[in-house]
């Protein structure tokens, strides 16, 4: 069983920069792939970032790249996601989750997770 925490989300403007986290409880956070989605307002979650287990390869949705960054720190149990260059359109309650296994990054890329948390709201303001 892993429980997963968000924190980080808040309001920005528009052209800011937030960075949220994502804390995991257990000792094998380590062999988890981790991922970022979020959902909008009225809209179906899409996935944003994922990264391996092992090597720690990262993946991004189209419409963050370049803008977003995916991390993960295995003693911290935690995973993160340096989000800037904000725009309106980023606003949505962002969620980790974690899927083990090598397999796990595909299976979050497709927005499937074992587990998942509450989420933590970003708000970009024009």
């Amino acid at each position: 069983q892993v429980q997963l925490v968000e924190s980080g989300g808040g309001l920005v403007q528009a052209g800011g920069s937030l960075r949220l986290s994502c804390a995991a409880s257990g000792r094998t956070f380590s062999s988890y792939a981790m991922g970022w989605f979020r959902q909008a307002p009225g809209k179906e979650r899409e996935f944003v970032a994922a990264i391996s287990w092992s090597v720690g390869s990262t993946y991004y949705a189209d419409s963050v790249k370049g803008r977003f960054t995916i991390s993960r720190d295995n003693d911290k149990n935690t995973v993160y996601l340096q989000m800037n260059s904000l725009k309106p359109e980023d606003t949505a309650v962002y969620s980790c989750a974690a899927d083990p296994g090598p397999e796990g990054k595909d299976r979050l890329r497709v927005g499937k997770g074992r587990y998942w948390g509450q989420g933590t709201q970003v708000t970009v303001s024009s």
